[in-house]
């Protein structure tokens, strides 16, 4: 297939928008059709994955998904196997939420922070929220200004939504040794939230995955070092479409 007849759909994570994909939007853009979605009040990942095969262009596509969009992005392959040429996993994961006290935890931890958001606003719950978010260099930059005015453009009903959609996120694991496309998992090597060794479990899980380790960056390794990201979406969409 000609790459200028191929999307790309590039699926954003928690709060996020276009913001998180706009370099790799400007790389691809004269090659590739690329479409960013946006979930709306959406509160489950497979009502999401649905949302983006409604709306994607006719015929298969790339897809990429961060972070929350990664999980997406499983749905989607869950849903619509033969839509998905290629498939990029970013600083992400595939578990459902863990039982007993560690999940209580997590959940516990989602509600505190929506709470905020409700009782101060977004961005005040930003700046508690993501500082785990980019390398510990990027604090107090620009790089972070811009997470936060992301975080502060969506509002405290889309957060509910989407806590919802994690909490409730299935359990992606038995699919990984089924996929059947070119895929790239990737992340930042001091993500702190969606660490390394996760990605490398499931890239050894996954036929053929090819793991790529973002040096110097963080959990939003599409903006942190969009060069070196593009570099690796260069090589995985130059991979040949497995027959």
């Amino acid at each position: 297939m000609n790459p200028a007849s191929e999307s790309l759909l590039l699926l954003p994570g928690l709060l996020c928008d276009r913001t998180v994909w706009e370099d790799q939007c400007a790389y691809f853009g004269a090659r590739y059709a690329c479409q960013v979605p946006d979930y709306g009040t959406l509160d489950t990942l497979s009502g999401m994955a649905e949302h983006v095969l409604r709306h994607a262009p006719p015929g298969p596509f790339n897809l990429a998904g961060h972070s929350m969009g990664g999980r997406v992005a499983l749905e989607v392959l869950r849903l619509a196997p033969q839509r998905v040429l290629r498939l990029a996993l970013l600083d992400t994961g595939c578990q459902a939420l863990d039982p007993g006290a560690a999940g209580e935890t997590e959940r516990a931890g989602r509600m505190a922070l929506l709470r905020i958001a409700r009782e101060e606003g977004m961005r005040a719950m930003g700046r508690a929220w993501a500082r785990g978010m980019v390398h510990p260099d990027r604090l107090d930059s620009a790089l972070f200004d811009a997470v936060l005015d992301m975080i502060e453009r969506r509002t405290p009903e889309i957060f509910a939504a989407q806590i919802h959609a994690l909490l409730a996120r299935p359990d992606a694991l038995p699919l990984l040794p089924a996929i059947a496309c070119p895929t790239l998992v990737l992340c930042g090597r001091q993500d702190s939230w969606s660490p390394l060794a996760r990605h490398e479990e499931m890239a050894a899980v996954i036929p053929g995955a090819d793991l790529a380790a973002i040096e110097d960056s963080g959990h939003m390794s599409t903006m942190e070092q969009p060069e070196a990201v593009n570099a690796a979406f260069d090589r995985w969409l130059r991979t040949p479409v497995r027959a």
